[in-house]
């Protein structure tokens, strides 16, 4: 033989919208290499699909979103999927294993997953181990699944090419001898060098290229990456729910001081949110950093696996440290991951410490870590200042702190209404953990804390939601019960301007809360839109119908209401409704979905399966959306 054979690479391939399926392919990509497997690992937009039948074995790690949709990443790789040339044989040397993640609490569970397993059998690849399903809803999240998922799959590679683990599958290189390299190395600069750069610029500009700087720390090509479309200002922040009724749901304008606003009705904002400036502060301190030094981040160069835009990203200019976490480090909301106590033990300096962070990183010790850090929800700094031996470098910490992340909310306006504004409805999260800890959701509670005479700037990015924008001559039924009324506010008042320059379809609109005294969300601007010739009036056809759950002895939701209006409800589907769907994906939008299906069985005469079979039609004709979230 002439020339050395290069070692075969095990490619593991990612598709995430929020990092979860990040930090599992990951985890895949260690376990190979600690039985002496090379990896290549990449995010699914970053691979050439015209190369896959050139690939032996192909792992696949990919999470669903919303109602059952694909990540960004991923849709390009999918359109190329389903291109019909590709023959059953294109893919018939390859062997794939698709590990998904999901939510069991949404009606299309990990539906991603199951369609990438499906096509890629149906284009002759072989599955070397039954796909794996990953569930937020298990005790310890789809690190549940992944476990065992990972032990089969080990065995089913080994089968397959015993060349890959040199020792065989079950052979691990010890922890202490793979101490991995942090993936950025950090560079200090003088202060007066990093400080000059900035003293001329107005504070929005200086603050996008801050935040586009820190932003390349979200692997693969999450929301909020790029700078923001805009910055808004809060400027009215007003209750809609009673005072002590248990719950505290927020109306906010805001309104664009950088740029104009672009949006429709039925889009997302996205909004990065403020972190509370004495946890900031105490995580600085906890690890020994200098706020005032100024830095510069980068991706330590890693030019196997071709990831080279990344080092595009790099900061430009030095930052200062502590504007670097305030943007980048959720260090006072998120929980860690598994991965953060294992390179932790390497860094704790008590026995003690150490012995309970490797028992934490075990298999053996899964359950216990949930117990301690996901059911508890605690927060990196929580868990610094609970091994106080650990002394981490920076580096780690920049890669192991959770990325600060954007929260998407529903826009509650119309832009044609108000041209400069943008509204939303916003439930402040709060909640007690089992050990009694009060928790606060870190966007909706800084949003809430907003003060309109301060100008604090509110970075933004937008995005097209589950909810296109209804044509003003599309007849619209709509169930949106609590905050989930936000989107349709905007539909009605886009659709009563249109009303004003010609004629509009009817619009149903279906709400939902506990009582009508406490929580009965814009309770007058319904009622103003359902008075005589307004757009939700009996008279154009439409209607307003609102079902308060606990004003009575039996309980009333949206759906029971649906049930009494079901003449109302065929009508306009035979006239050809679309049906909108927004609100908490815990049980509502199945418990919604079988209301119309008693509906078109009753009111059409037709047999349960035969409904069942006419929804699923309006949905593909793209007539029924839902937008729920967790």
């Amino acid at each position: 033989m002439g020339m050395e054979e290069k070692p075969k690479k095990l490619l593991i391939l990612y598709a995430s919208q929020t990092g979860n399926a990040i930090d599992a392919a990951e985890r895949v990509g260690r376990e190979a290499e600690r039985r002496g497997c090379p990896v290549s690992l990449l995010s699914i937009d970053d691979f050439d699909p015209s190369c896959l039948p050139e690939q032996e074995i192909v792992i696949f790690v990919v999470s669903t979103t919303g109602q059952g949709d694909n990540p960004d990443s991923i849709k390009v790789f999918w359109k190329f999927l389903l291109q019909r040339n590709l023959t059953q044989n294109w893919l018939s040397s390859v062997s794939y294993a698709v590990f998904g993640l999901g939510d069991s609490s949404y009606q299309k569970y990990n539906f991603v997953a199951k369609k990438l397993d499906k096509r890629l059998s149906n284009l002759g690849a072989t599955a070397i181990v039954e796909r794996g399903l990953g569930d937020d809803q298990h005790p310890s999240g789809y690190e549940g699944a992944l476990d065992p998922w990972m032990s089969t799959l080990w065995k089913a590679i080994y089968q397959k090419d015993p060349k890959l683990f040199p020792k065989g599958p079950e052979c691990m290189t010890s922890n202490m001898s793979l101490m991995d390299q942090p993936k950025v190395q950090i560079t200090y600069h003088d202060v007066d060098e990093g400080a000059l750069q900035f003293s001329s610029i107005p504070d929005f500009k200086l603050l996008e290229m801050q935040i586009e700087s820190t932003r390349f720390i979200l692997p693969g090509k999450l929301s909020g990456k790029h700078p923001p479309d805009c910055f808004l200002k809060m400027v009215k922040n007003d209750p809609l729910s009673k005072a002590d009724c248990g719950k505290d749901v927020r109306h906010f304008e805001l309104e664009a001081i950088s740029s104009s606003v672009e949006y429709e009705v039925g889009d997302v904002v996205h909004i990065l949110p403020g972190q509370d400036a004495a946890a900031v502060d105490a995580f600085i301190k906890r690890c020994n950093l200098n706020p005032e030094s100024y830095i510069r981040v980068e991706p330590r160069d890693n030019k196997e696996n071709g990831q080279s835009h990344d080092l595009r990203n790099t900061l430009k200019v030095p930052m200062r440290l502590k504007t670097f976490v305030e943007l980048a480090m959720d260090v006072a909301s998120a929980s860690p991951r598994r991965y953060f106590f294992e390179v932790m033990s390497y860094f704790a300096t008590a026995e003690h410490e150490k012995e309970r962070l490797q028992y934490f990183a075990s298999p053996e010790g899964r359950d216990d870590l949930y117990e301690y850090n996901q059911k508890e929800r605690r927060t990196v700094l929580e868990v610094l200042e609970d091994f106080p031996s650990v002394q981490m470098p920076f580096e780690w910490l920049v890669q192991l702190v959770p990325p600060l992340k954007t929260r998407a909310f529903s826009i509650s306006s119309s832009h044609s209404v108000h041209p400069n504004q943008v509204h939303l409805t916003v439930s402040v999260v709060s909640w007690t953990t089992p050990y009694k800890r009060k928790r606060t959701g870190l966007c909706s509670s800084w949003l809430a804390g907003l003060d309109p005479q301060k100008r604090v700037l509110i970075p933004a990015w937008f995005q097209k939601g589950s909810l296109p924008a209804p044509p003003p001559s599309l007849p619209v039924i709509v169930i949106g019960p609590g905050t989930g009324c936000a989107p349709f506010r905007g539909f009605v008042e886009e659709r009563s301007l249109q009303s004003q320059s010609g004629p509009t379809a009817p619009l149903l609109f279906f709400f939902g809360c506990r009582n009508e005294e406490n929580d009965f969300l814009y309770q007058d601007f319904w009622l103003f839109h359902s008075q005589k010739g307004g757009v939700l009036s009996e008279e154009k056809g439409g209607g307003f119908f609102a079902a308060f759950s606990r004003d009575q002895p039996q309980k009333i939701y949206v759906q029971h209401k649906m049930r009494e209006q079901s003449v109302k409800i065929w009508n306009l589907l035979t006239e050809g409704a679309a049906v909108y769907v927004a609100g908490s994906a815990n049980k509502m939008p199945s418990d919604v979905l079988l209301a119309f299906e008693e509906i078109v069985s009753k009111e059409g005469g037709v047999p349960k399966e035969a409904a069942v079979r006419w929804l699923r039609a309006l949905e593909k004709a793209g007539k029924y959306h839902v937008e729920a979230w967790s």
